[in-house]
């Protein structure tokens, strides 16, 4: 399968530790499987922070999913299991770090962050707050997150 990263400044060696902290899925290297999304996130991400919008492509062997060769996560569609899963990665007081070389699953828009914060504050339980996350623009991420599971990955 190939896989998209979109960025605004080309590189050849993946570093996560240049990751941000505190996404969907943690720290770690993004990418999808859908083009279209990887364009729009290298036009903001140029747009917001400089230099050119960058589309890397990856092949990576989609069988090494299923093979027990990798500690691998995977979330179909938005469910409690996934709203508690971003909740815990984006909360900055517990520093959730969790052991999953591959996260696979969908992203919402901006909006995520206003509902995890009515969520955290007790205004809406985790049956509402997936529920919700639902009619969000949804895509799909794939995040790696140990070198490990980077050694996969090949730039194209």
């Amino acid at each position: 399968m190939i896989l998209y990263h979109g960025t605004n400044i080309d590189f050849d060696t993946i570093n996560l530790t240049k990751s941000h902290k505190y996404k969907d899925f943690g720290q770690g290297f993004y990418l999808t499987d859908i083009r279209k999304q990887a364009e729009e996130l290298a036009s903001k991400r140029s747009r917001l922070f400089g230099g050119y919008p960058v589309i890397q492509e990856y092949e990576f062997d989609e069988k090494l999913l299923e093979e027990g060769e990798l500690r691998v996560l995977k979330f179909d569609r938005p469910s409690e299991e996934w709203a508690d899963f971003i909740f815990k990665n984006r909360n900055r007081e517990t520093n959730y770090i969790h052991d999953y070389d591959i996260v696979i699953g969908p992203i919402a828009d901006d909006g995520v962050a206003y509902l995890l914060g009515l969520y955290d504050e007790g205004v809406i339980k985790i049956g509402d707050l997936s529920k919700r996350l639902e009619y969000k623009n949804l895509n799909r991420q794939y995040f790696f997150g140990t070198e490990k599971s980077l050694k996969y990955l090949k730039r194209l």
